[in-house]
């Protein structure tokens, strides 16, 4: 006789309370603990004292960050891992706490109307009760906007390095990043391939803040800034058009008109790469990529992620003669386009 399968509530008790583990890493970010430790390791008492904590959790807080993978203890002195101390310490360039910073005082308490959303279809952010949306918050704000653009350097620098391995650039000569934020695609695409130029096409808020990062990595020669809104003027004509986590804050028709505007803008045998966390075309296990797309639900009026089966689609509607998905790391995979 077998036995019978032991089925237990473990996995959905972990999922059903998982914000616990995720407030506690946000407040983490927030009260600058693992930039507090980027100078080196500290006992609970000092740590208590400088971020002004009361001692009757702390030890309890600390304790849980190191269960949890992201602090490291060694007899009474806490300290950053390897990824907090490289991705979490503030003013280092490969910084990300920024859209985690965002995450704790935007998408966490909007989140809880998560219900509303699902039953309204309309966005659970500020513009609810009449402020400015997701774009107009964070560009008109130039600390939170730095945070931003750091913070989606650092996210996205995985498919970044691997889209500058991947592609094959010796095909190409120019480049232009569509939204490219603070320019972390066209700097790892011009480091690895010196022949390479490009522009970066975004609002003119964004321009110092790129030119500053392109500056940092001796680069200004060869990369520039184009400014400019690209649903009201044309794209900059390149070999290659890249738009990275773009095409998912926007509706249908305005993703078929981006794929459009960036087919006329490019030359025959140009491409176009868009990367997203795409999710899998059996929709069943990039989970980050669905949960993205509540995202969009949470912080748009009409945006919503997609699979590369669906951009391929739209690629070879727009006029695009070939397309291939091609994963690059983590949950992202980029969509490439051939005029």
């Amino acid at each position: 006789m077998s036995m019978p399968t032991t089925v237990n509530p473990d996995k959905i008790m972990q999922l059903g309370l998982g914000f616990w583990a995720s407030k506690t890493l946000l407040t983490a970010i927030e009260i600058g603990l693992f930039t507090e430790l980027g100078n080196g390791p500290l006992a609970a008492p000092e740590l208590i004292d400088r971020l002004q904590l009361h001692p009757r959790s702390a030890r309890d807080f600390f304790d849980a960050l190191v269960s949890l993978g992201m602090l490291e203890r060694d007899a009474a002195l806490y300290r950053n891992t390897a990824e907090t101390d490289r991705f979490l310490v503030s003013g280092k360039l490969t910084y990300i706490g920024g859209i985690l910073e965002m995450a704790n005082e935007r998408l966490y308490p909007f989140w809880g109307s998560l219900t509303e959303g699902l039953r309204t279809g309309q966005p659970q952010n500020e513009v609810k009760t009449g402020g400015a949306g997701l774009f107009e918050t964070l560009y008109g704000d130039p600390h939170r906007l730095r945070l931003f653009l750091g913070a989606m350097t650092g996210l996205s620098m995985g498919a970044t390095i691997a889209i500058a391995q991947k592609f094959p650039w010796k095909e190409h000569k120019s480049v232009a990043d569509v939204g490219g934020a603070q320019g972390g695609l066209l700097v790892q695409a011009c480091l690895a391939h010196p022949h390479l130029t490009g522009t970066n096409f975004d609002l003119q808020v964004v321009g110092p803040i790129f030119k500053e990062y392109v500056a940092a990595h001796g680069l200004s020669d060869r990369l520039s800034f184009t400014p400019g809104n690209f649903f009201e003027e044309p794209l900059p004509s390149a070999d290659v058009i890249i738009m990275g986590h773009i095409l998912h804050d926007w509706s249908l028709a305005q993703k078929r008109l981006l794929l459009e505007k960036a087919h006329r803008a490019l030359p025959s045998g140009g491409a176009l790469i868009v990367f997203e966390a795409l999710i899998d075309d059996e929709r069943r296990h990039n989970t980050f990529g669905l949960l993205m797309s509540l995202n969009m639900l949470i912080e748009t009026p009409d945006g919503f992620d997609y699979t590369g089966r669906d951009c391929s689609q739209w690629m070879r509607d727009a006029g695009f003669r070939e397309t291939r998905v091609e994963h690059l790391a983590g949950p992202d995979s980029m969509v490439v386009g051939i005029k």
